[in-house]
């Protein structure tokens, strides 16, 4: 499950690279994330899938959703839009299982050993190394930068979040709920800050296809059942081999060069990626 996870998860950046040409990156989540709620509620529907017995759980479970959705998705795809270098914003989300460690036990309790730590610090080192050659800054990246951190700050949250409220909601009604809550907020959003045009072509028809099919309901349910299954710090470290993942995808489909820092950073982040879930035990 965690090897899928990680596949299905890194192809969501060569997804926007596919689409985010032919609509601005708020439309473009709002058509996606507005898609999967429709077919995800008629599923749920049809199962007989269980919904949230208050309007207290429903809302716990739209707030995890929007943090895990609407402010990570947004804050990567407007960075990117805004010119941060992909570099750059996979270095600054990759510090997340960092930041997940640090407050899963005030939060909820979980300790996190020595050896842990010391391999959350290797996969961040790891991420550093395959993203290094395409890391560069200037000032007129400011903002991507506040948008990416503020990606950085979703995940993070979310992640948590949805450990301590979600883990007992039906993955068919409760993500139906959270990417409709997500949908409402883009729909005020997106007309306000974008012009909502989009160029229909055959590439964002298969980028919204695949970002919708695989990515939001596929990845996001073995996301989830992780979270579920397993400590937060321990799933967010997957997240390490999220980069590594993609530029060899990217290798594959597009020809980019993968130097000899990326591949030793490879390895880094999957030692790093090993300490984490086998250095508690």
């Amino acid at each position: 499950m965690p090897a899928v996870f990680v596949l299905l998860w890194s192809t969501g950046f060569i997804g926007a690279k596919f689409g985010l040409p032919y609509a601005e990156p708020l439309t473009f989540l709002l058509i996606r994330l507005g898609l999967v709620a429709v077919v995800l509620s008629g599923v749920a529907l049809a199962a007989r899938a269980p919904w949230p017995k208050s309007w207290g759980e429903a809302g716990r479970i739209a707030l995890a959703g929007l943090l895990v959705h609407g402010v990570y998705l947004s804050g990567v795809f407007a960075a990117i839009d805004h010119g941060l270098p992909a570099g750059v914003t996979a270095l600054i989300v990759g510090l997340q299982p960092l930041l997940t460690a640090a407050i899963a036990g005030p939060f909820l309790g979980e300790r996190v050993s020595g050896r842990q730590w010391a391999g959350l610090l290797l996969g961040l080192a790891g991420v550093a190394l395959v993203v290094w050659e395409k890391i560069r800054f200037d000032a007129g990246h400011v903002a991507g930068l506040a948008l990416a951190l503020m990606a950085l700050l979703g995940i993070t949250l979310g992640t948590v979040y949805q450990k301590r409220h979600g883990t007992g909601m039906d993955l068919r009604s409760g993500t139906a709920i959270q990417y409709g809550a997500t949908a409402a907020v883009l729909a005020v959003l997106a007309p306000a800050l974008e012009t909502m045009q989009v160029r229909w072509t055959g590439e964002f028809v298969f980028a919204l296809a695949w970002l919708a099919g695989v990515l939001s309901v596929g990845a996001i349910f073995l996301l989830f059942l992780l979270i579920r299954r397993g400590a937060a710090a321990r799933v967010a470290s997957l997240f390490y081999l999220t980069p590594p993942v993609t530029a060899l995808i990217a290798w594959g489909l597009f020809g980019e060069q993968l130097g000899v820092p990326a591949l030793v950073g490879m390895a880094v982040a999957a030692s790093g990626v090993a300490l984490v879930n086998h250095g508690g035990r």
